[in-house]
């Protein structure tokens, strides 16, 4: 009888299940997180998506903050592409902003370095950028010892984001396509 009882709730489990449909809403887990270590590759290739970046980190410590797993965090920033420009402390007139945003991210914990190959190749010397980097021989290999360290990896990189008026325009395009 026992048996029969679990085998009719599995069924119905299943059942339930099987009437999921794209109509139904999706759920919401606020499972709590434990603290994290993640290296960051910033590899853009317009200087200005490097800030545009950071607010990966910022997102990561506020949900790590909302749901547990901030205390104990480390997040670190590899930097080798030509993002490393914002970073530069003669380019400050192009990017204002960027000093105050690493600035907050490090008093948060988190640490930067810049690849000194990237950063020769753009004609940089290693103290060009400001005091919240640390510039390191390679990107690549500094990648790979973090992440021997046990860190996960966090690609930066991303296009243009698209919003939800820019999918309603692809929808009127499609049915405006159709009726042609």
């Amino acid at each position: 009888m026992r048996h029969f009882v679990i085998a009719m709730c599995a069924t119905l489990i299943i059942s339930a299940n099987a009437f999921a449909g794209p109509d139904d809403k999706s759920t919401f887990s606020g499972a709590a997180y434990a603290p994290q270590k993640t290296v960051y590759e910033f590899n853009q290739q317009v200087p200005g998506d490097a800030i545009k970046a950071l607010g990966y980190l910022r997102n990561h410590l506020a949900a790590l903050k909302e749901f547990g797993g901030y205390e104990g965090t480390h997040l670190v920033v590899v930097a080798h592409g030509n993002g490393l420009h914002a970073f530069a402390r003669e380019n400050r007139d192009l990017f204002p902003d960027a000093y105050a945003k690493l600035k907050k991210l490090a008093d948060q914990g988190v640490s930067f370095y810049i690849c000194r190959n990237a950063a020769r190749g753009r004609g940089y010397k290693s103290d060009d950028f400001y005091d919240l980097f640390t510039v390191i021989p390679a990107g690549m290999t500094e990648l790979a010892k973090w992440q021997n360290k046990g860190y996960s990896y966090a690609n930066s990189n991303f296009g243009k984001p698209v919003t939800r008026a820019d999918i309603a325009k692809m929808r009127a395009n499609k049915r405006a396509d159709k009726k042609d």
